[in-house]
């Protein structure tokens, strides 16, 4: 006699960022470990490449000094570029490399990100962003010209322009960030062209840092301006840096509920970029949960 099949509920399964976490574990240390290792590859390879294409101790900055509107171009494509870098890591392929508070939040908005990974993901790209700058910073000790290099530079800090009323800069950082959002969760959202989603920022900086850039230096990130301001001690007016780009994030997603654009389906970044459906993936094997997954579909 075959003993009755026992029902009951199914067996918790833990989703984080894109669902509901386990109850025993709420807290998802992989995840902002990861994203506090992608979001110091954002900030290393962003203020690099910045202090290379505008100090005078270089020839590309001395070669591009008299086009600043080339300057001031190719450094957004090379900062947006470094997300793509962080984005490709194998940290990023796991955490998602929002790399930026307001993306994080325009994320949480759209119901994508709990509030308790919401802190716990502000709270590790704050101290990646931190802890790039302060290597950087001691690399110039180490190493006396890069110290000047990054010095010159600010290590490229965002700065308001001081000659505008403050809040031409904080509308600046404000729209530029619901640009970014509704750039991102559209790519997302499309079939045809997600995959372009990690390559998009250095475009979209490519095309607006030359327009706007001189207002505000255009971060429409709380984390990649508060290390630098943090070494260079450039603070003025840096609660722009803040309200900016999270009302940026908060207008965005309004815009999408409003159906103002089309449907527009928010996907949370790890599962567009690299299919883990939710769950947290191997640090070394990012894509093991979309194989199962796929073999369960089949």
């Amino acid at each position: 006699m075959t003993a009755p099949r026992q029902t009951g509920s199914p067996p918790q399964e833990d989703r984080p960022l894109a669902g509901a976490p386990h109850p025993d574990h709420p807290l998802h240390w992989k995840l902002y470990a990861c994203e506090m290792v992608a979001t110091t590859v954002l900030m290393l390879c962003g203020i690099v490449s910045v202090t290379v294409l505008t100090t005078p101790y270089t020839p590309i900055g001395r070669a591009l000094a008299p086009h600043p509107l080339v300057q001031t171009a190719l450094c957004g494509l090379f900062f947006g570029l470094s997300g793509t870098v962080a984005a490709f890591t194998p940290f990023g392929r796991v955490s998602g490399a929002h790399v930026s508070p307001s993306v994080s939040l325009a994320f949480s908005l759209a119901g994508r990100l709990g509030v308790i990974d919401l802190c716990g993901y502000v709270a590790a790209q704050m101290t990646g962003a931190c802890l790039a700058t302060v290597l950087l910073a001691a690399l110039g000790h180490v190493v006396p010209v890069w110290g000047q290099m990054a010095q010159a530079s600010a290590y490229a800090a965002t700065i308001p322009f001081p000659h505008v009323s403050v809040l031409w800069p904080l509308v600046t950082e404000l729209v530029l960030t619901v640009l970014l959002v509704l750039m991102i969760c559209a790519l997302a959202a499309h079939p045809v062209l997600k995959w372009l989603t990690p390559w998009a920022g250095g475009l979209f900086f490519l095309v607006c840092n030359p327009i706007s850039a001189w207002l505000s230096g255009n971060s429409s990130n709380l984390a990649r301006s508060f290390g630098p301001a943090l070494v260079a001690g450039q603070w003025q007016s840096f609660w722009i840096y803040a309200l900016g780009p999270f009302m940026g994030a908060a207008l965005a997603i309004a815009i999408i509920r409003s159906r103002l654009l089309g449907r527009i389906e928010v996907e949370e970044a790890r599962l567009v970029n690299f299919g883990h459906h939710g769950r947290i993936p191997s640090l070394l094997h990012p894509g093991r949960h979309r194989q199962a997954r796929e073999q369960d579909t089949i």
